[in-house]
């Protein structure tokens, strides 16, 4: 067991960058935005779940966890594990910070069911960040880094082989985007769905999974409109070079194959998703395309990189807890934290997930990169020499304005993001 919180440290590997959490460092009330999932968060304009206010403050940030709620955790050594399913409000402050101002750790108020905040003293206000932050690394493990990105990538890899023959110009544009993915899914539902992994166990997790994808809709998946904008525009390039009118995109019976076995067997012919089934223009193509590179590179490095830097700080998200959520105020103390917090066992198990999920090896291809040749013509050939440069000019951005942080983030940089999911 583990005797004070401090005692942590000594089951931690060196972080891979300059991130180290520890007993001082990962309390502060913008703690819980540094590696939280930000892709829970949404303006606040009503008060849901939480008692309603005078005054809408348009300046407020929600993250609910409510797609938790009735789903039942697991035990361990016949003991149960716990996960709240609460309520964050994030204030963005005038110097652009988000800071956590009110939790709640379950959807409805009552006695039974306090409103924790910043002025609260440390030993109530810690346990319920740490709840928090709990249920966030449960969502941001198995939906956000595991369905989002891997599990949406074997179904995109899977219809590539299966509707796209090696000639089809599709096809060869993204082959390099479905590198390696199904090998690591094997590898990647031992680690990250077994029985030990989470407060939640299998079983949650996939109905877990089950409520995220009946949820889940074009729209969420796609690249952001503004990033087009800046010129980043080789999936469009691409298509518009092969299909020269409408009428090519309509007759292309393997194309239309493909989307429609995403939409099918990926996402269950679920309408309500917005998820094409069929393709009527180049523009419906291109937004395809470049959504599916975006997801396998990018946003798997957003969700991926950082792991290790961030969750190898058990205290700062762990994915089992061994108490249940404070019900009252003034009842929790240190002590209470440490027998919340996993053993020096789980403790390993999760900062060794962690680890590997973060490592970087030397046969990589990073984003822009095409180390075999896939392309004859010119034009295309091209087309991946302007990707290459957006991709330098991106790299210079990104180290100009970290040259200016105190904490550098460079999970993004082109130089760590990969053309498919390898890790």
């Amino acid at each position: 067991s583990i005797q004070k919180l401090g005692s942590k440290k000594v089951i931690f590997l060196p972080v891979l960058q300059h991130v180290l959490w520890n007993n001082k460092s990962w309390k502060p009330n913008s703690i819980i935005l540094i590696y939280k999932n930000t892709l829970l968060d949404k303006e606040c304009t009503e008060s849901t779940c939480f008692p309603p206010t005078k005054k809408e403050i348009y300046c407020i940030f929600l993250c609910d966890q409510k797609i938790i709620n009735g789903i039942p955790t697991r035990q361990k050594d016949r003991n149960p594990l716990y996960v709240a399913t609460g309520l964050c409000l994030f204030y963005k402050n005038p110097e652009g910070k988000l800071l956590s101002i009110a939790i709640q750790l379950s959807q409805q108020p009552s006695e039974q069911n306090p409103i924790f905040l910043p002025s609260d003293f440390e030993t109530d206000w810690l346990p319920a960040k740490l709840f928090f932050k709990s249920s966030d690394l449960i969502q941001h493990q198995t939906l956000y880094h595991l369905l989002h990105t891997h599990y949406l990538a074997e179904v995109f890899t899977i219809a590539t082989l299966r509707c796209l023959p090696t000639v089809h110009p599709l096809y060869k544009v993204l082959i390099p985007h479905i590198n390696c993915t199904l090998h690591i899914n094997i590898l990647v539902r031992k680690l990250l769905l077994s029985p030990g992994g989470c407060s939640l166990g299998v079983e949650g997790l996939m109905k877990l999974m089950r409520r995220d994808l009946s949820q889940m809709t074009y729209s969420s998946l796609c690249l952001p409109e503004n990033i087009n904008e800046r010129g980043l525009d080789f999936a469009t390039a691409m298509v518009e070079y092969y299909y020269s009118s409408e009428c090519d995109v309509i007759k292309d019976i393997e194309l239309q194959e493909w989307v429609n076995e995403i939409f099918t067997h990926g996402f269950l012919e679920n309408k309500h998703s917005g998820i094409p089934s069929c393709f009527d223009t180049i523009e419906e193509v291109a937004k395809f395309i470049t959504m599916v590179i975006f997801r396998v590179s990018v946003q798997h490095a957003a969700v991926n990189n950082g792991q290790y830097d961030y969750n190898s700080w058990v205290p700062n998200g762990s994915l089992l807890l061994c108490k249940p959520p404070p019900a009252t105020k003034g009842e929790s103390s240190m002590q209470t934290v440490l027998e919340t917090l996993p053993d020096v066992e789980d403790s390993v198990k999760i900062m060794s997930a962690a680890r590997i999920l973060s490592e970087k090896y030397t046969d990589e291809v990073v984003l822009g990169e095409f180390p075999e040749e896939h392309f004859d013509e010119p034009l295309p050939k091209e087309i991946i020499k302007a990707l290459q440069a957006d991709m330098s000019y991106i790299k210079e951005e990104i180290a100009a304005r970290n040259s200016k942080l105190e904490m550098p983030y460079t999970y993004l940089n082109p130089d760590v993001v990969e053309n498919s999911v390898t890790i």
